[in-house]
């Protein structure tokens, strides 16, 4: 179907078509048209953020927590430079997103008119693909294809530069269609290469699992496929920060994340593994550690839809390019038609020495006196929202990481955090896109006080539009992972790593016409998570924290897997050179 309209009007008219129902975004002369025709509408809802980045962050937890892409609009200039932060973010973790933004008339481009920036050369680097669209016909294709690009293959986020005149001028709009794109990622594996890490699973002695946010960004169906892959073969397995919830916290395989602030037992099964299966995982850094030690005695497998990511870091031995879904299915199969065979004697004494490491429960902390622990608090947090229909999103520091290791994830799409690009300020506009797709579920946002200061202007947005989500702020009135590596790497040396000049937090809370509640001893804490979470609309809670605890385990720049440092477990001595438990 072809019609005549405006520029304007074919964006708000492929947004519908493409099934979007919420825009996060913020307003200028170089998108008013468009503003204008959304005026003219009610299928779709706008959602008036404080700042571009915040809408970017909130249409990313948005595709993140519904699987459907994330959508966001701001003006030219310092409206889409303001995106860059989110777009670089979304690229690093593999969000479908869609940014749009406007642009000078198409005749002044070039001249340094007011707000004019060269949106699509300072993108280029941070978006799976962007376009710059100079005649109105050619708009409703390039939207069309924008989102089939961000949703096809590896998901990513995509940038449409619109000239002002182009949204004036009338063209002929396109319906979508079955997409004759020429980007058509590959989703089936080779089925050789398939029957290669089936026999590789019928073999191990000592098999792990290490899966990643691609088998969430795959749907609901790749992590039913893992949870039953990894039940029938009975491997531990173990996840990135990006792929907590694809194989349920309580699962009796699960040793919890890996990496550099990761459990012991994830680890060091790593590090001794014989057969190492990546399912949608990237071998980022966080994770290998120093790449020449890492887990140096096993055959590796990798199964991404990426192509660029195999052997792009870790050289594998077995490389399955394709969805996780697809490729999960099929390697199923074709274990089931040789018999469902396993090394079943060496997996249970595999199982056995994973237990072992377990026993030296490398979370354990001590909760004594008039000061919150961090840990405590989460733990708490944990009990009293566990059986909500919960939606965590984080800040970046160590208040995230305490919350990967404390907070138990049963399924995908409830865990958003900024992982790749490390984003402080990432975590409130999160919460703000979570609730709005989730509007009846407990929307939570862990968050240290620096980090949360970066975007708490949208306080704001979570007033204006009566979103319940709730800032869980562990106050320890430091930056507190800067402050642990200048305490353990830099000589106690703290530079620049506290803050002279807090808010009060209550007092912001009410002057936002939110509510603050503050708490400072563990005996009240338990009452005001449940005030917290049972008042019916924006929260700020601010829980001060042991101002210098430091979050372990951690493996140190430089180490292996097997090196850890463990807090507590390390003072008490009960572990030898080899890993074994003492006491």
């Amino acid at each position: 179907m072809t019609r005549e309209m405006t520029g304007a009007k074919m964006v708000v008219q492929a947004l519908k078509d493409q099934g979007v129902d919420t825009v996060f975004g913020y307003p200028g002369g170089a998108v008013l048209p468009i503003y204008d025709e959304i005026f003219l509408q009610n299928d779709i809802r706008h959602i008036l953020v404080r700042h571009e980045q915040g809408a970017v962050h909130a249409a990313e937890a948005y595709a993140r927590s519904t699987g459907k892409p994330g959508v966001a609009l701001v003006t030219s200039g310092p409206g889409a430079t303001n995106a860059v932060t989110g777009l670089t973010d979304a690229l690093l973790d593999s969000i479908p997103i869609v940014v749009l933004t406007g642009q000078v008339p198409t005749f002044m481009i070039g001249s340094d008119a007011f707000q004019e920036a060269d949106t699509v050369g300072i993108t280029r680097p941070c978006t799976k693909h962007n376009w710059l669209v100079k005649d109105t016909d050619d708009l409703s294709g390039t939207l069309h294809e924008a989102f089939h690009v961000a949703t096809a293959g590896r998901p990513g986020p995509v940038l449409i530069d619109i000239p002002k005149d182009v949204q004036f001028a009338s063209g002929t709009y396109t319906s979508p269609k079955p997409s004759t794109s020429r980007y058509q990622p590959n989703l089936k594996g080779d089925m050789e290469e398939i029957t290669e890490l089936v026999a590789a699973i019928e073999t191990a002695k000592k098999p792990v699992f290490y899966t990643g946010g691609g088998v969430i960004n795959s749907g609901p169906a790749a992590s039913q496929l893992l949870r039953e892959l990894v039940d029938a073969t009975g491997f531990p397995i173990t996840s990135t920060l990006m792929g907590l919830g694809a194989y349920p916290a309580s699962g009796k395989n699960w040793m919890g994340m890996l990496g550099m602030h990761g459990l012991y037992e994830a680890n060091m099964a790593m590090h001794d593994c014989d057969l190492l299966i990546n399912v949608g995982a990237r071998f980022d850094d966080r994770i290998t550690g120093v790449l020449e030690k890492f887990s140096p005695n096993s055959t590796k497998v990798h199964i991404d839809i990426d192509p660029s990511s195999i052997n792009k870091i870790i050289r594998v031995d077995i490389p399955i390019v394709g969805d996780v879904g697809h490729v999960l299915e099929d390697t199923l199969k074709v274990w089931k038609s040789r018999g469902r065979k396993t090394n079943a004697a060496a997996v249970a004494e595999w199982q056995g020495q994973v237990n072992e490491w377990r026993k030296i429960n490398c979370l354990a902390y001590t909760q004594e006196g008039k000061t919150i622990k961090p840990q405590h608090a989460l733990t708490r947090l944990e009990a009293l929202t566990k059986d909500h229909d919960r939606y965590i999103t984080t800040e970046v520091g160590q208040h995230q990481m305490w919350a990967a290791q404390y907070l138990r994830f049963e399924d995908p799409n409830r865990w958003m955090t900024s992982g790749g690009l490390g984003t402080m300020g990432y975590g409130f506009p999160a919460s703000i896109g979570a609730q709005m797709a989730h509007p009846d579920a407990l929307v939570i946002n862990v968050a240290g006080e620096a980090s949360w200061l970066m975007n708490m202007q949208e306080m704001g947005t979570a007033v204006q539009y009566r979103l319940p989500v709730k800032q869980f702020i562990l106050n320890n009135e430091r930056l507190g992972m800067v402050r642990q590596w200048q305490e353990l790497l830099h000589g106690e040396r703290y530079s620049q790593s506290w803050s002279e000049a807090l808010p009060d937090f209550v007092k912001l809370a009410e002057a936002f016409g939110a509510k603050g509640i503050i708490c400072s001893d563990p005996a009240d804490l338990d009452d005001a998570i449940m005030e917290m979470i049972n008042h019916d609309g924006p929260v700020i809670f601010d829980c001060l924290v042991e101002k210098h605890e430091n979050c372990f385990p951690m493996i140190p720049s430089g180490k292996a897997h097997n090196d850890m440092l463990l807090g507590e477990a390390d003072t008490q001595g009960v572990i030898d050179a080899k890993g074994s438990v003492l006491v």
